[in-house]
Parts: C-alpha cells; sequence; structure tokens
C-alpha cells in the first residue's frame, strides 16, 4: 500500500534555482531569504538552490557556503557567460526537471518564481523569460542609456529573427529541462542572454513571458553600456546565420 506521502513525494517535480555570482554579498542574502520554497512546494516543486561563482573576493561564496547553498566556482576565466554554461551542464546532470536563473543582486524578486512556472505549466512554454520592460521598473534602477540600449537590442532582436520577445536582456528565465539541454552557446559574458534567446529561435522552442518589478540592485553594477551593448549585436547577428555557436 502506498502512503499518501510516498504518493505526494512521486508527483513532485524537481526545480533547480541558479544564481550567477561575482560580488555579490550585498544581496545575496536578501535574494536566498526571499526564494518562496514553501510557495513552491504547494505548486508541486521540490527546490534545490545552486551558486555558480566567478571568482568573488568579497564573501560571496563564504556567504552561500555558510546559507548551506552548494557552491560551483566557474573555471577558465571571469565573465557571465562561461560561468552560465558551466552552470547549465551541472544543471543537465542533475537531471531536475526545470531550471530558474536569475541574477542575485536584488533587481530581481524571488517570489515572481512561482508566477514563471505556472506561465510555463499552463501554456506549455519551453521558455519563460520575467519581462522587465513589460512590467515596473523602479526609479533609479536602470539609467537612461540602459533603457534605451534595452529596447534597441529587442527590437533588433525581434527584426532579425521574427519570434517575439519584450526584454532580451532580462536576468530572469525559466526553462525546461529539454530546452536547456537544446541551447548551444559559446558566449562569455554579457551577451549570453542574447545567445539564449537565439539559441531557442533556432530551435523552435515556445517561448513566454511574465511582467515583473525591477528593483535597485544592491552593490556595484559589471555591466558596460556601450561595449557589452555591441557584443550582444554582434551575438545576435552571427548567431542569426548561425544555428550553431561561431566564434
Amino acid at each position: 500500500m502506498y502512503e499518501v506521502g510516498d504518493i505526494m513525494s512521486e508527483l513532485m517535480r524537481n526545480l533547480t534555482i541558479l544564481l550567477p555570482t561575482r560580488n555579490e554579498v550585498e544581496g545575496l542574502g536578501m535574494v536566498i531569504d526571499q526564494i518562496p520554497s514553501e510557495k513552491l512546494h504547494e505548486l508541486g516543486w521540490n527546490s534545490h538552490l545552486i551558486i555558480v561563482d566567478g571568482y568573488s573576493t568579497d564573501g560571496t561564496v563564504t556567504l552561500a557556503k555558510e546559507r548551506g547553498i552548494t557552491v560551483y566556482g566557474q573555471s577558465g576565466g571571469i565573465g557571465k557567460g562561461l560561468g552560465l554554461r558551466q552552470a547549465f551542464t551541472h544543471y543537465l546532470e542533475s537531471g531536475n526537471d526545470a531550471l530558474i536563473m536569475l541574477d542575485p543582486d536584488g533587481t530581481y524578486n524571488p517570489l515572481d518564481i512561482p508566477h514563471l512556472l505556472s506561465k510555463m505549466d499552463e501554456g506549455d512554454y519551453d521558455v519563460v523569460i520575467g519581462s522587465r520592460l513589460r512590467g515596473r521598473i523602479d526609479d533609479g534602477a536602470m539609467s537612461k542609456i540602459n533603457y534605451l540600449g534595452n529596447h534597441i537590442l529587442t527590437w533588433s532582436a525581434v527584426a532579425l529573427y521574427r519570434t517575439f520577445v519584450s526584454d532580451l536582456c532580462t536576468g530572469f528565465w525559466a526553462f525546461k529541462k529539454e530546452a536547456v539541454a537544446e541551447m548551444k552557446l559559446n558566449s562569455i559574458s554579457f551577451e549570453i542572454e542574447a545567445e539564449m534567446y537565439a539559441a531557442c529561435c533556432h530551435n523552435k522552442m515556445k517561448f513566454g513571458e511574465v511582467p515583473i518589478r525591477y528593483h535597485n540592485r544592491k552593490g556595484k553594477a559589471k555591466l558596460s553600456s556601450l561595449q557589452d551593448g555591441l557584443r550582444i549585436f554582434r551575438k545576435l547577428f552571427v548567431r542569426r546565420f548561425f544555428k550553431k555557436p561561431v566564434n
């Protein structure tokens, strides 16, 4: 005879929540505290938190380990794209059913995680993003130049790929396991989100989004508006004509 608890356990799905860090000690603790583990459990998800760290020197790793979080140190150099690609490999090895990725600098609210997962289930989406540009941006959370740049890059992506997205450069994503497995990526830095979008388009994944609120970040920003913007556009343009990554 199966007990009710055994049946419920079999029905639960496993979720990995990935936080990419590099000197994020100022916001990390708050983000960890906001992760709605109980709500996720009510929705049928067992959540597992991991961090991929890009050579932090400010105590980020120490804080994470003190909180009992699995930390993967990225190898081969710094760069968000490099770290995320290595983290995706760790995620696929876990066999978990879905992946949430969000920046742990306080700009994204983990309480929105259930909304992305519910959207993914309701519409049978392969990928769902949290859209800042369709939601609310707090005063001072995004500079005017970054706001303009985000719109230009997003419009460029839609024009090139003919697949709607309202916020190309968001750092808040939800993936089904199969979507992560299908993405072929080689980004090193902040162009990674653009390449993920390109890979989704090439693989004809079903793409959804949820409006979110975007907050002021904790700690120092690492994005260089012009340099990274050009790198993002180049990645969009190159991947438009190549299904697999090229240098």
